[in-house]
Formats: C-alpha cells, sequence, structure tokens
C-alpha cells in the first residue's frame, strides 16, 4: 500500500532531521562558532566521534636584526634599539667583538663582557648575538635569516662605511631584508671620548688660568675646542635637546602598586656603564619597584670636581630609564634622602653598592643617608663590578693617543653625516 499523504517516513523524517541540523551548523561556523560533531552525534544518536576543531595558525613574530659595537654605551644606542624593537615583535642584537672593532675603527673602550651586560640591559632587546661580525657578509647573513629567523636587518640613516670604502649594509639592502631607522643626534661614543679628551686637555692647563667649568660647557653646548695646530678637533659639546615625548618614550608608564615595596638608590650615573647595571640589577631583586634618583649636575660638580658630570643630567636619565631593571627615575634628586622624600614615595628600602666614588654613606657627619638609617630602612649591597666612572676616564687617559687618532678618524664621517643628513621619518 503506498504512502497517503499524511503518513510519516522514520528515515524520511531522519534524513530533513540532519538536513536542518547540517544547516544550522553550517550558519553556526560561518558566524565564527566551533560545535562538536560529537553534539550533533548525541542530537541524532550516531556513533560518538573525535570532536571537530578548527585550528588557527598562529602569527609568526617579525624578527629584526641591528648590530653594532655599543662601546661606551648611551642613551643614543638606547633610542636606536627602541626604534628598531618598534619595527617588528623581537628584536635581535649582535654585538661586535673586540678584535673587529680593532680592526675596524681602533681599541674599544669596554671590553666585550662589559658591552653584553649593557646591551642585556637595555629594556627592547630580546635576544643578544656576541662576537657579531662588523659588516654583514653573505654567510652570517644567512645564518641571520636561517637559524635566527631574522626578516629584517636594521640599521641608522648615518653611512656605515667599511675600511675599503664599501656599505657594510651593501647585501642586506640587496636582499631587501633592510630597513632604516633616525640617528639620534646629540651624542655618539666619539662625542663623549671626546668630551674626556677636552677634559685631559683643560687639566694639561695651567690651574692659575680661569677656565668656565667643562660640567657647565657640557650641559649648555658650549666651545668646540682649538687643537694645537688651530683647526677644530670635531668633538661636538653635547648639542642634546631633551623633548618631553623622549621621556615618554624611554618611562615605563607605570607605577608601583598600593602594596609595592619600593627600593630607592640613588647617584649621579654618569657614563652609564657595566657596574651601574648590575648594582642596578640587585637592587631591583631587593623588591618589587625600582626608583632611581639621579643628581644634578650642580651637585656632581660639587662633589665630584669642576669636570664632572662628562654626561648632563636629562642625557644621563635616559640612559638610566632604559634599563630593564628600573621602574621610574627622578631626574634631579636631592642630595640628602629626607623624610619627607620617603613618605612621599612610599619608600620601603634606600640602598646603596660598595663600590662607589664617593663614600658619603659611611660618614658620620653630614651622611646624605642619615634619615633612612635612622629608621632602619637602609642597606649597603656589595657591588657585583669593581668599575665606576673614573675607571671609564682612567682607560681613556690610559691610551688616549689611540683614541685621539681614532676620533679624529671618525669626527670626519661624523662631519660629512650632519653636512649632508636630511629629514628622515622616525623618532
Amino acid at each position: 500500500m503506498g504512502a497517503t499523504a499524511g503518513s510519516m517516513d522514520p528515515d524520511a523524517g531522519s534524513s530533513e532531521n540532519a538536513q536542518r541540523w547540517a544547516r544550522f551548523i553550517a550558519t553556526c561556523l560561518i558566524g565564527g562558532t566551533v560545535i562538536g560533531v560529537s553534539l550533533l552525534g548525541l542530537h541524532l544518536g550516531i556513533p560518538h566521534q573525535p570532536s571537530l576543531k578548527i585550528w588557527r595558525r598562529k602569527k609568526k613574530p617579525v624578527r629584526v636584526y641591528m648590530d653594532g659595537c655599543f662601546d661606551m654605551m648611551h642613551y643614543g644606542h638606547c633610542n636606536a634599539l627602541r626604534q628598531a624593537r618598534a619595527l617588528g615583535d623581537q628584536l635581535v642584537v649582535g654585538v661586535v667583538s673586540d678584535a673587529e672593532i680593532i680592526a675596524n675603527k681602533g681599541p674599544p673602550v669596554t671590553p666585550l663582557n662589559e658591552r653584553m651586560i649593557m646591551v642585556n640591559a637595555v629594556k627592547w632587546v630580546d635576544e643578544v648575538i656576541p662576537d657579531a661580525p662588523y659588516a654583514i657578509t653573505e654567510d652570517f647573513m644567512r645564518k641571520l635569516f636561517d637559524e635566527y629567523k631574522i626578516d629584517y636587518i636594521i640599521h641608522g640613516d648615518d653611512p656605515c662605511v667599511l675600511p675599503d670604502g664599501t656599505d657594510a649594509y651593501a647585501l642586506a639592502k640587496k636582499a631587501g631584508r633592510y630597513k632604516q631607522i633616525k640617528r639620534t643626534e646629540g651624542v655618539s661614543s666619539t662625542d663623549i671620548v671626546g668630551r674626556m679628551l677636552l677634559c685631559v686637555r683643560e687639566r694639561s692647563i695651567s690651574d692659575t688660568q680661569n677656565h668656565s667649568s667643562l660640567q657647565r660647557q657640557f650641559s649648555h653646548g658650549h666651545s668646540q675646542k682649538l687643537d694645537d695646530s688651530g683647526s677644530r678637533s670635531g668633538t661636538r659639546v653635547s648639542h642634546f635637546l631633551p623633548t618631553s615625548r623622549r621621556i615618554v618614550q624611554f618611562s615605563n608608564g607605570k607605577g608601583p602598586g598600593p602594596d609595592a615595596r619600593i627600593v630607592y638608590i640613588d647617584g649621579a650615573f654618569d657614563l652609564f656603564h657595566a657596574g651601574h647595571v648590575e648594582i642596578l640589577k640587585h637592587a631591583r631583586a631587593m623588591g618589587d619597584f625600582l626608583l632611581v634618583g639621579i643628581h644634578t649636575d650642580l651637585n656632581v660638580s660639587a662633589n665630584r670636581g669642576a669636570h664632572r658630570p662628562i654626561m648632563n643630567l636629562h642625557e644621563r636619565s635616559l640612559s638610566v630609564l632604559a634599563c630593564r631593571y628600573v621602574d621610574e627615575v627622578i631626574i634631579g634628586a636631592p642630595w640628602e634622602v629626607s623624610k619627607d622624600m620617603i613618605t612621599t614615595f612610599n619608600i620601603s628600602l634606600v640602598v646603596h653598592g660598595t663600590v662607589a666614588e664617593i663614600n658619603d654613606f659611611q660618614k658620620k657627619e653630614g651622611n646624605p643617608y642619615a634619615v633612612p638609617i635612622s629608621m632602619g630602612i637602609f642597606k649597603i649591597l656589595d657591588s657585583p663590578l669593581d668599575i665606576t666612572t673614573t675607571t671609564i676616564i682612567r682607560r681613556i687617559v690610559s691610551n688616549h693617543e689611540a683614541y685621539q687618532k681614532r676620533n679624529e678618524k671618525k669626527a670626519n664621517s661624523e662631519r660629512r653625516y650632519y653636512d649632508d643628513k636630511a629629514y628622515v621619518s622616525g623618532d
């Protein structure tokens, strides 16, 4: 007997139900909802099947590479690394070997182990490659691409020319894997060495003559000195122009939590070096938030001599801010740590390293840490490295002839850069 109009075919009904559910699932999938096949199986009474999963391919991070000598590392180096990091997701930094620097530029002031400490401490750096070559060779470029998964090689807009006159980044440019950032003007390692050499020349002149403080020259960008031949030395003295935007770019932008243990350490932090980095790392480990006080140029000059600081207050502040162990700085911190200051910043612990140029923390009278000592919140930390700013200056003085020659050579290329420079986007 044939089926009448009102009859129900079980198989046909099951088929229609399956079709309706299939259309519903398709609609859900289009809307971005994933429904497991196991749910469908439960409704239709079919055997359980493994869950249906839609895998989304993770976006590959963009890895960028920047190399350099990073000798006497300063805020200009840090700003270059900040800009490079902004062009990708991960920044890999190559630190050129001592031998390569000697062959291409002259003797480095700071050895590789200290330069590695400095670069590793920069908060925008994700990975560091020691003993990197000065020039990007075919083999090394292939290693960067294949082994380190580098997408782009970064350098500043200032030229990097090898002794034979060729571009150190020619191969990267040819491969289409090169990106350029804007050079941070107002400072360079050559400039800083020049400031110290200028300091040496000033000291060799009779003290009976009235010479203006080098600290004031450095802070206000005065007088390029004449050498014995009467020609300009090429040393550019602190042409740094501090801006509020630069401070913001270097800042973490986060304050301490309500229950954070705030550790305070202060100092000049002149010629920011590996010794500074290590004591800051040690201090940060003592709490949850590290606040660093940077003394004024006037205080540093009054306590450490008229030729100090080599770097002015804003230059020193940026170098400290770039350190990954530092959470915040006080620009122009008072020499004495007062009760009001401790209360204002909710400081839990004041620390000082054992290696220091001035041992005021050991004095009984006129001790700048008298208040935190009386409150029982002062602690002396063993400095991991026996390095001070004077250590760096002595390295320059002991080999000043070699550095003078190196600077004269580099000054020519820097002069050409400033003569030919054009506006480059970036910051």
